[in-house]
């Protein structure tokens, strides 16, 4: 009695036990046929997807790639993989479905939107300009891709835009640490940080102040004919800014301010086409 007691208690717990752990999703394979399996696979995969279950339809998808991997659906699957594990923010995951989908399929008609996927991966992951300095090259490093490769693809505007706001992060990234460098009275290395955004940044927002520093530290170091040159530069094309006032009033017993023309086309760089006077 017991004994029968025992086992009945041992039933129990293992009843309790079996009910309180995760149901764990199993799928059958009901087609005999191996690109009817496929396609069933893909279709399982889609809809687990479009339930919110990610990491079972990313299984079935990669089930495609083993059933029938020269099919046309294998590609796609790591493509809905990659996009599936994006869509949820698993941007490392994503990053390696897309590099093997590059590195396994070739030439594929779908290459441009794995590009674009993967800059964006990198893009997402940019929290702070100033730490985040691997993930920011790499989305422009992507997108540069995308644009030159793909010049007419669908993603080749929003990447170019995309690539407008790196820009900008970069050139804040420089201005910070040119600032840095400023504040601690360590001239050289400012300038040259400064003059990297002038040279390199000179469609953002930032080049107004680096000019402006330019202008402040040469003229301090007593380099007249330098804080001349980017005085001049400021005041030709940011005659209205604040920066341009700051700088003016820096050297203004030895500096005239320079008239703006009217007629210059705004889809130039103003200081691609002047700098080069004053070199």
């Amino acid at each position: 009695m017991r004994f029968h007691n025992f086992l009945l208690s041992l039933l129990i717990i293992f009843s309790l036990i079996s009910c309180s752990e995760k149901k764990e999703k199993i799928s059958i394979i009901k087609e005999d046929n191996l690109e009817m399996q496929m396609i069933e696979a893909y279709n399982e995969g889609l809809k687990e997807f479009n339930r919110g279950d990610i990491f079972f339809a990313v299984k079935k998808f990669n089930e495609v790639e083993l059933l029938y991997p020269q099919s046309i659906w294998a590609p796609r699957s790591t493509l809905m993989a990659a996009y599936a594990y994006y869509s949820q923010m698993y941007f490392d995951d994503a990053i390696f479905e897309l590099e093997r989908f590059l590195d396994k399929y070739k030439n594929h008609p779908d290459t441009n939107y794995a590009y674009y996927l993967l800059a964006v991966c990198h893009y997402n992951q940019i929290v702070d300009e100033k730490k985040d300095l691997g993930e920011i090259i790499k989305a422009k490093e992507y997108f540069n891709l995308l644009v030159k490769e793909f010049p007419n693809s669908d993603f080749a505007e929003d990447a170019k835009f995309k690539l407008d706001l790196i820009e900008e992060m970069l050139a804040s990234k420089e201005l910070y640490l040119a600032n840095y460098y400023l504040d601690r009275e360590k001239w050289i290395p400012a300038i040259n940080r400064y003059k990297r955004i002038v040279n390199e940044y000179d469609t953002t927002i930032y080049v107004e102040e680096a000019l402006y520093r330019l202008v402040e530290l040469n003229y301090k170091l007593g380099l007249m004919d330098e804080s001349r040159k980017y005085a001049a530069l400021l005041g030709y094309n940011y005659q209205s800014s604040e920066w341009y006032e700051r700088s003016y009033k820096i050297i203004n017993n030895n500096y005239r301010k320079i008239e703006i023309k009217k007629n210059l086309k705004k889809e130039k760089s103003l200081l691609n086409k002047f700098k080069n006077l004053f070199k």
